[in-house]
């Protein structure tokens, strides 16, 4: 079942007990995570920590980001799992479950997390939404203005396996073997990234992340 069937109910009462702050804390982030992954067990819990803490890592090097900021949002990118094994399906159902909890802000990482290229049809995965959500991305992928925090966790994104950090090549090319595809020009685009952040550190990456 996807989440916004079903939503109304129950957020309904939780809305009323929350204040808007548009990102949660850390411990609620790792509420949120340690829930959604009672809900659905898999390593996708363990690839979000390993994403939070490179996230971390690398928002240390850059004077203009906030670490916390940065960890809560690699920790809750794929918070839309918590529904069940999907696709395509996890970035909408992500976005609609914090969105409706009052976390605005970190509503958004769901999205942008898998689309560093602003086309749905670099998404990598079961395509398993309605015709509607499918727009409704599409809308929400047009009206972000991306900022670093989505460049980061993109990047991290595409670092970050269950058991830690590896050479990104390596890891998308993980994802090309289990799905049987990765957009070209996806994958050249999460290299454009690295280096965009390794100038911006003045250091590279793998000096900063420590790779298994």
């Amino acid at each position: 079942m996807q989440g916004h069937e079903y939503k109304q109910s129950w957020f309904t009462n939780y809305k009323k007990e929350r204040v808007e702050i548009m990102i949660p804390s850390k411990d609620e982030a790792f509420k949120l995570l340690n829930e959604a992954y009672d809900m659905n067990p898999g390593p996708w819990r363990e690839h979000s920590i390993v994403v939070a803490e490179c996230a971390y890592k690398i928002a240390k090097e850059c004077i203009d980001m906030d670490v916390d900021k940065a960890y809560i949002l690699g920790l809750l990118h794929d918070i839309g799992r918590r529904f069940g094994v999907t696709g395509l399906a996890h970035v909408i159902d992500g976005h609609d479950y914090l969105k409706d909890i009052g976390y605005d802000e970190a509503a958004r990482i769901c999205i942008t997390h898998s689309f560093a290229i602003k086309d749905i049809k670099t998404s990598i995965g079961k395509d398993d939404v309605s015709d509607m959500d499918r727009q409704r991305i599409i809308d929400l992928l047009n009206s972000y203005q991306y900022d670093d925090y989505d460049r980061l966790i993109q990047v991290c994104d595409s670092i970050a396996m269950a058991q830690g950090p590896v050479d990104m090549e390596k890891r998308m090319g993980d994802v090309k073997e289990r799905y049987g595809n990765y957009p070209q020009s996806k994958w050249d685009k999460h290299i454009e990234l690295k280096k965009y952040f390794e100038d911006k550190m003045g250091k590279r990456l793998e000096q900063v992340v420590e790779m298994v």
